[in-house]
């Protein structure tokens, strides 16, 4: 079987653009879902992330759309904001050549009025999520009237956060005749009660994993209580040096905790947890992606929304309870034919934890002896960049190459020592590395782009 995509019922200009980004013959999951999603299917995708599974599921939908038809024919619904905006990037890519085609992203977090707005202009694609597109359901804002294609992305998690009355609402307002496409990393009980009730007849594609495990060095180390469990971190991050690390906990009050501790030795980190504001997940992510934090310490939920691949190491606070779930947190290091490092902290309370993950990965879980007291005269690797945050975006008119421009302008700062630039709505973040701080800070300030002043400031915690 050809995995050209070419090969499928895909429309010529859908199969042209795909050339175009590059995207030539199908993963594994998109050769085996992307046929059935076409002729019509409800289709059940286990796979990773990065598997390709967005771009399946974001042709299935552009297959079935009426671009004429200006009303909500798609509808998306993710577990997280960070997630939803990175499925609505993908789809708009993808539909690159279809004109006038208008996706729309409805997230928690994100403020109600200009969404209010959009809506009323109408759209063909809503990408959300659950808790917010039922509010807009529920005050007559959205129709679901018109409704051919339903996705549940990450459903797994959706479910984790307690999302079940809001989906339960959504499909209840959703026609009856329509595909659905759910996608999840891991498949527990609660998933197919969910399939059960809201899926007719589905074809169930499962992709092990498109991760080499082979690329990824994994280490366990037995503790004996908690408090044992911070130094043992400490003397990890020590030995292994890593400059952009993930740190799992299973709890947000684990993860909040481990994160001040951190921070008060020294260490350059941020918490990611379903407690704190949007904003301040966004800017984690945002220095994080930016290299100007080295350290990201996540839930497993929270964690769904990292958009970074040159991760060198994992660490498991506590074993995961699942182990699927183990096997996708260590799969975020190794990427991109790099080798990774995974460690795991596992204690006696944990034994039953540990035979279900022998039994998953099958081999022996073996414990080797911490690092000894030699590590701390290791150096504490530090972010190498820092992030500044612009009072101005899009409405404004900046533009990345703006920001260049202004920051370049000082002849003392240099191309290659700005990093990543992000331009939001009315905010824009850049990385500049550490050594010319102050001086990137100054120009801004003190310089002109689109001829005015913005505001600046460092980005901190």
């Amino acid at each position: 079987m050809s995995d050209a995509f070419s090969t499928t019922q895909l429309s010529k200009p859908l199969i042209d653009n795909l050339s175009s980004l590059g995207y030539h013959s199908m993963t594994e999951i998109q050769a085996q879902s992307l046929p059935l999603m076409l002729q019509g299917k409800d289709v059940i995708g286990q796979g990773k992330t990065g598997s390709g599974k967005t771009a399946a599921f974001g042709l299935g939908l552009l297959h079935n759309l009426n671009v004429k038809r200006f009303r909500v024919q798609a509808l998306v619904l993710c577990p997280t904001r960070e997630l939803a905006d990175q499925v609505a990037v993908e789809i708009r890519k993808l539909a690159r050549a279809i004109h006038n085609i208008k996706v729309l992203t409805l997230c928690g977090g994100s403020p109600m009025g200009p969404q209010i707005g959009s809506l009323e202009h109408g759209a063909h694609i809503i990408v959300g999520t659950p808790g917010r597109v039922e509010e807009h359901i529920r005050k007559g804002r959205l129709s679901l009237a018109e409704l051919n294609t339903l996705v549940l992305d990450e459903a797994d998690r959706m479910l984790d956060m307690g999302f079940e009355e809001p989906l339960e609402y959504i499909v209840a307002d959703c026609p009856s005749d329509r595909q659905n496409l759910l996608f999840s990393a891991t498949y527990p009980s609660k998933i197919e009660q969910l399939v059960s009730h809201i899926m007719t007849n589905p074809v169930k594609v499962e992709v092990k994993s498109t991760h080499d495990q082979t690329s990824i060095n994994q280490y366990f180390y037995e503790v004996d209580n908690n408090d044992a469990r911070i130094d043992a971190i400490e003397r990890l991050l020590y030995k292994f040096q890593p400059k952009s690390a993930v740190i799992f906990c299973n709890t947000k009050v684990e993860c909040q905790q481990l994160a001040d501790d951190l921070n008060q030795q020294g260490f350059d980190c941020g918490a990611l947890h379903g407690d704190l504001e949007q904003r301040d997940r966004d800017r984690t992510l945002i220095r994080f992606a930016n290299n100007s934090l080295t350290i990201l310490i996540a839930t497993d939920v929270a964690a769904r929304g990292i958009d970074v691949n040159d991760v060198d190491m994992v660490i498991n606070y506590h074993i995961a309870h699942d182990p699927e779930v183990h096997v996708h947190r260590i799969g975020r290091t190794g990427r991109a034919g790099k080798t990774g490092v995974a460690c795991s902290l596992i204690s006696h309370k944990e034994a039953h934890k540990v035979i279900r993950l022998e039994e998953y990965l099958k081999k022996d879980i073996e414990p080797i002896a911490l690092p000894n007291n030699d590590v701390f005269n290791n150096p504490l690797v530090q972010a190498a960049m820092v992030t500044l945050q612009i009072d101005g975006g899009k409405k404004n008119k900046l533009r990345p190459g703006d920001i260049l421009g202004g920051l370049t302008a000082n002849p003392a700062i240099k191309g290659d020592q700005i990093g990543k630039i992000k331009v939001q709505a009315i905010s824009s973040f850049v990385a500049v590395e550490k050594s010319i701080a102050k001086q990137a800070l100054k120009t801004i300030s003190e310089g002109k782009m689109k001829g005015r002043n913005f505001r600046v400031r460092k980005l901190n915690r």
